[in-house]
């Protein structure tokens, strides 16, 4: 058993965990299987808050958002905090400065700060994304450039627009070859990082990360992956019954907000069908990853983490990205780990953990001390197959608004309820047993008043142990006695 492996991070951007998930959607997921079989699929794995920049900013700190303080998008204008501020510990600061002799270096997206880089965080930075948000690099442009399809000079096909065609662009057909995707770029700056580490004769161990920029919209992807999937053999999910009924006004307003009033299923399909095609774009890199790490004798020294750090609502409850609205589309995520000679070839995990739960997970792995600021737990006993006392059932999750202004809210999920506590309207309680679509709000059903006050009480004392300053806030008519 390798005790102090090489740990390969891949995460996606805005992946569904239903996509890889045994009893989800078709879509063609055949690498993310082989994690899952070859190592631990994670069942209840939950984001602390489905925001690029604040659920990274949660990977690196083991903190929720109200620790960090990376409450929304850095690049927006109305950002609470442009950057991470530099006190506070992150896990690959501690791995970078510890005796462990990890060498870390990274890919792809970064979206944690305006004016900060992976390389402020211990990392080596190889490039090939975006280090802010949307911008395209100089190694993937000349990449292009090189390969003769400039970035600048490929007309779309099959376009997608919101709000009519104006609006946002949400999916489309690329004229170009799979090699001058970004995805197979990212993971041909991973495989030189594999081999550099394999050909150089270096001595410790790597960490790499690879931050893939999607499925996030616009779901652009070239064949074969654009018609891979039939939009008319595509059924509607079971949350596109969605009524708003006894929902929060938020939740029809964001129909408009997002431009997908106008969407009927028809164009979801389409829409869909690109998602999935990019999911299984993705998933074909990482095998190449995969593949790569067996050429250079690394697979069984190697721990391999697939995750993301939040969902897509594509369609569900006729929803279009993320927003204030606290469904298991975007703050259920997919984590598969293979840790060989650590974790059982197709085991599974029924605890409810969270993203930022790798954190600690990853200094564990490699024998270096946890951070007390950390509102996290090492996922390595559950890895190693133990069934340890006193692990939490439930996940906690928050948000705090993003573009469109501020917007408070919790979360608490258990495997049977999930409780929404929604600051400026009325809050949420489903039943995910007989209702896993979360279409019926139970909040003021009589007969869920007890699960109502236990899920409040488990919320209140969860935002008091982790003093989340909204805690203050709570009116004391939530707060029913036990």
């Amino acid at each position: 058993m390798v005790d102090t492996p090489n740990v390969l991070l891949v995460l996606t951007d805005q992946e569904r965990y239903d996509c890889s998930a045994p009893d989800g959607p078709p879509v063609e997921t055949p690498t993310m299987d082989r994690l899952a079989s070859e190592g631990m699929r994670f069942e209840r794995a939950c984001t602390p808050i489905s925001i690029c920049t604040s659920a990274r900013a949660s990977l690196l700190t083991g903190q929720f958002p109200h620790g960090h303080g990376m409450l929304n998008n850095s690049h927006e204008a109305d950002a609470i905090r442009a950057n991470l501020p530099s006190v506070i510990p992150t896990f690959s600061e501690a791995l970078a400065t510890s005796d462990s002799g990890y060498e870390l270096t990274y890919t792809g997206k970064w979206h944690v700060g305006n004016d900060q880089t992976p390389e402020d965080f211990g990392f080596s930075y190889l490039g090939g994304s975006d280090v802010h948000h949307d911008d395209i690099d100089d190694a993937f442009r000349e990449y292009r450039e090189e390969r003769g399809t400039p970035i600048d000079e490929v007309e779309f096909e099959e376009a997608v627009y919101t709000g009519g065609g104006e609006g946002t662009f949400v999916a489309a057909k690329a004229p170009i070859d799979v090699e001058d995707t970004r995805a197979y770029f990212l993971a041909e700056r991973t495989i030189d990082a594999i081999e550099a580490h394999a050909t150089d004769g270096r001595d410790g161990h790597f960490f790499h990360r690879a931050d893939f920029y999607g499925p996030h919209h616009p779901y652009v992807i070239p064949e074969p992956y654009a018609s891979m999937y039939d939009p008319d053999a595509i059924e509607p999910p079971e949350s596109y019954a969605e009524t708003f009924d006894g929902k929060p006004q938020v939740h029809e307003n964001f129909v408009d907000y997002r431009g997908v009033r106008g969407f009927d299923w028809d164009i979801w399909a389409e829409v869909i069908a690109k998602y999935w095609g990019f999911v299984t774009l993705i998933d074909d890199q990482l095998e190449r990853i995969l593949d790569a790490l067996e050429e250079h004798g690394l697979t069984d020294d190697t721990a391999v983490i697939h995750t993301s750090d939040h969902g897509d609502f594509v369609g569900g409850h006729r929803q279009f990205n993320k927003g204030p609205l606290m469904y298991d589309d975007t703050y259920r995520i997919p984590l598969q780990v293979r840790w060989p000679g650590a974790t059982e070839p197709g085991s599974v995990c029924e605890y409810p953990v969270h993203l930022h739960d790798l954190a600690p997970t990853i200094l564990e792995m490699a024998d270096v001390s946890i951070p007390e600021s950390f509102h996290s737990r090492s996922l390595v006993p559950l890895l190693r197959g133990d069934d340890p006392d006193g692990r939490p059932d439930s996940t906690f999750a928050q948000y705090h608004g993003e573009e469109f202004g501020l917007y408070t809210q919790r979360m608490v999920r258990t495997d049977r309820y999930k409780y929404v506590y929604n600051g400026p309207d009325i809050d949420e309680l489903y039943d995910l047993e007989r209702d896993p679509a979360e279409l019926q709000n139970l909040i003021d059903h009589p007969e869920y008043a007890d699960a109502r006050s236990a899920m409040r009480k488990r919320l209140i004392e969860w935002m008091h142990e982790t003093d989340d300053p909204n805690r203050g806030w709570v009116p004391d008519a939530l707060q029913e006695p036990s």
